[in-house]
C-alpha cells in the first residue's frame, strides 16, 4: 500500500516543482518588467477587462440560441409538459411536446414536437399542418395541431388514455379512440370553443395495463387544469384507473369498457358504451328467437373482466330464455386447443358458437371460426368488431353475428358520419363514435360548470344531455350510457368498404 502512494505522488510533486519554475521564470522575465512599467500596467487592465466582457458575452448568446431570435416565442406554460415523478414505469403524457405514437415519415411531425417543446407554437402549428397534408388520419397529429393553435392562451383541458402501446392492434384500438375525440376536439374549436374558450386535450398512454392505468390516472389527477378523462379502453384499466379517479374526484368516461363492474362503480365514473348486460340479452334474443336454438358453446378468456362479464351476462339471459350453456372453453387456459375445442362442442350437442375473446385472445378466436369452417353459427361481442376479423378470418367468418354499440350504415347521413369521412378519408367505428361521444357530454357538461365538480354536476343531472355520433347521450344513476346495441352480421361482398372483400352491415 504504501509502495502504491509513493508512486502515485512522486509524479505529481515532480509536476508541481516544473510548473512553479515555468510560473517563475514567465512572472520574473515577462509579467514583473511589465507591472513595474505603468503604462505596461494599464495595457494589463485593459486586456483583462476585454477579455472579461467576452466571458459574458458568450455565455449570453449561448442562452439566447436555445430560446432562439424570435421575439414572439413565449415560454412553455405549465400544462404543456406534466412530468411524473418515482414513477415505478414510464409514463407518456403528452399536450404536443412529444410523439407517443410513432409513425414512419414523421419529420414535420418531429419538427413539431420540438418547437412545442420551445413553446415556438407557430412553428409547431406550420409543421403539424405539413405533416397531415400526407397524414390526414393521423388523430394525435390533429390534437397537437389544435393545442399549438391556442398555445399558452386560455382553454379548458381533458386528457384522453388510451392503449398506445407497441403492438399494431394496440396502435389501432388507440387510433380509432383518439379519433373521436380529435374530431371533437376540432368542432368544437372551429366553432369558436366552450362559450368562447377553446379546448385543450392531453394525450396519456395506458399501455392497455392495469397497473400503468392507475399511474396515468394519478398523474392526470394531480394536473388541476384536466377537468374530464376520455378512457380507458379495456376493462380492467377503467376499474384500475378508476379508484385513483373516484378518489380524487376527478370525472372520467369511458368510451369502450363494458363490464358490468363499472356500473355504479362511482358518481365519477361514466361511459358511453352500453354494458355487458345489453349486449348478452340481445345476443340472447338472436341464438332463441331469431335461430331458434337452444345449445350454446362459449369460448372466453378468464383473464379479462370484460369477457367474463360479457359471458356471465350472456349465461343469465340464456337462462331466462330457457336455453343453456353446454360447454365453455377458456382462451387462456394452458390447455386450449382451438381443433379439440371445437370438436368437443360440436360432440356435446352445441347448435351455437358464442366467440367472447377480449383484444388479447381475438387470434385464438379466429383459430376456433378457422376449425369450425362454418359448421356452426358464429357470434360475438365487440371485439371483433375490426378490420383484422375481416382481413383473417374471411370465408370463415362470414354470416357472424356481433353485438355492437354502433354502426355508420344505421344513419349514413348523421353529421358526425359525413363529418368523420371528410376529416379522415376513410371509414370510423364504433369505438370513434363512443370517443366521440365522451369527448362531446364533457364539452356539454364544461358549458355549464368548468370545474371538475361542476362536470361531474352536470353529467349526474337527470336532465343532462348532449349531441352525439349515435345520438343523444345521457346517463343512468350507474353511469350507464342509455342507448341500444345493433346486431351486425359479416357478409361477402366483392365491392366491400373495408377492402377485404367482405364487410359488417347491420342486421335487418
Amino acid at each position: 500500500m504504501d509502495n502504491e502512494f509513493g508512486c502515485f505522488l512522486l509524479p505529481i510533486v515532480l509536476l508541481f516543482t516544473i510548473c512553479s519554475q515555468v510560473f517563475g521564470f514567465i512572472f520574473s522575465k515577462i509579467l514583473k518588467p511589465i507591472w513595474e512599467n505603468k503604462p505596461g500596467r494599464y495595457v494589463m487592465f485593459f486586456l483583462a477587462t476585454i477579455g472579461l466582457i467576452y466571458v459574458l458575452y458568450t455565455d449570453n448568446s449561448n442562452v439566447k440560441s436555445i430560446v432562439g431570435n424570435n421575439q414572439s416565442k413565449v415560454t412553455p406554460s405549465p400544462q404543456a409538459t406534466i412530468s411524473i415523478k418515482d414513477s415505478p414505469t414510464q409514463v407518456q403524457i403528452s399536450q404536443g411536446e412529444k410523439i407517443i405514437v410513432t409513425t414512419p415519415n414523421s419529420t414535420h411531425k418531429t419538427t413539431g414536437t420540438a418547437a412545442f417543446a420551445q413553446g415556438d407554437f407557430a412553428t409547431a402549428g406550420n409543421q403539424f399542418q405539413l405533416y397531415m397534408q400526407a397524414n390526414r388520419n393521423d388523430p394525435e397529429a390533429l390534437i397537437y395541431l389544435n393545442n399549438a393553435r391556442i398555445g399558452n392562451n386560455k382553454s379548458h383541458t381533458i386528457a384522453v388514455a388510451a392503449p398506445l402501446g407497441q403492438s399494431g392492434q394496440s396502435i389501432d384500438t388507440a387510433n380509432e379512440i383518439m379519433r373521436g375525440v380529435a374530431q371533437a376536439q376540432d368542432e368544437v374549436n372551429q366553432a369558436g370553443g366552450i362559450k368562447g374558450i377553446p379546448l385543450k386535450v392531453t394525450i396519456a398512454n395506458d399501455g392497455n395495463n392495469s397497473k400503468v392505468a392507475a399511474e396515468v390516472a394519478d398523474a392526470l389527477v394531480k394536473n388541476s387544469s384536466i377537468l374530464g378523462v376520455v378512457g380507458h379502453f379495456n376493462s380492467d384499466a377503467t376499474l384500475a384507473a378508476g379508484e385513483v379517479y373516484q378518489k380524487n374526484q376527478l370525472l372520467a368516461i369511458s368510451p369502450t369498457s363494458t363490464s358490468v363492474k363499472i356500473s355504479g362503480f362511482g358518481n365519477y365514473i361514466f361511459r358511453t358504451v352500453p354494458s355487458d348486460k345489453l349486449a348478452g340479452q340481445a345476443l340472447a334474443n338472436y341464438t332463441t328467437d331469431r335461430l331458434g336454438f337452444k345449445r350454446i358453446a362459449v369460448f372466453f378468456n378468464s383473464t379479462s373482466s370484460y369477457s367474463k362479464s360479457l359471458k356471465n351476462e350472456l349465461t343469465d339471459a340464456l337462462n331466462q330464455k330457457d336455453a343453456t350453456i353446454t360447454a365453455e372453453f377458456d382462451f387462456a387456459s394452458s390447455t386450449f386447443k382451438a381443433n379439440d375445442n371445437v370438436k368437443r362442442a360440436i360432440s356435446q350437442g352445441a347448435e351455437v358458437i358464442t366467440l367472447l375473446p377480449d383484444a388479447e385472445s381475438l387470434d385464438k378466436a379466429l383459430q376456433v371460426a378457422g376449425v369450425n369452417q362454418n359448421q356452426l353459427p358464429l357470434l360475438g361481442g365487440d371485439s371483433p368488431y375490426q378490420i383484422k376479423t375481416l382481413e383473417i378470418g374471411k370465408q370463415d367468418v362470414e354470416g357472424m353475428i356481433l353485438a355492437v354499440p354502433w354502426h355508420r350504415q344505421t344513419n349514413p347521413q348523421a353529421e358526425f358520419t359525413q363529418n368523420a369521412d371528410r376529416l379522415w378519408g376513410a371509414d370510423v367505428n364504433w369505438r370513434t363514435a363512443m370517443a366521440y361521444d365522451a369527448t362531446k357530454a364533457l364539452v356539454a357538461a364544461l358549458e355549464q360548470n368548468p370545474t371538475r365538480s361542476g362536470v361531474q354536476q352536470a353529467l349526474s343531472s337527470p336532465n343532462f344531455s348532449a349531441k352525439g355520433a349515435s345520438g343523444i347521450v345521457n346517463f343512468l344513476q350507474t353511469g350507464d350510457r342509455n342507448a341500444p346495441i345493433q346486431l351486425v352480421k359479416i357478409i361477402r361482398d366483392e365491392n366491400s368498404r373495408s377492402g377485404t372483400g367482405y364487410d359488417f352491415v347491420p342486421l335487418q
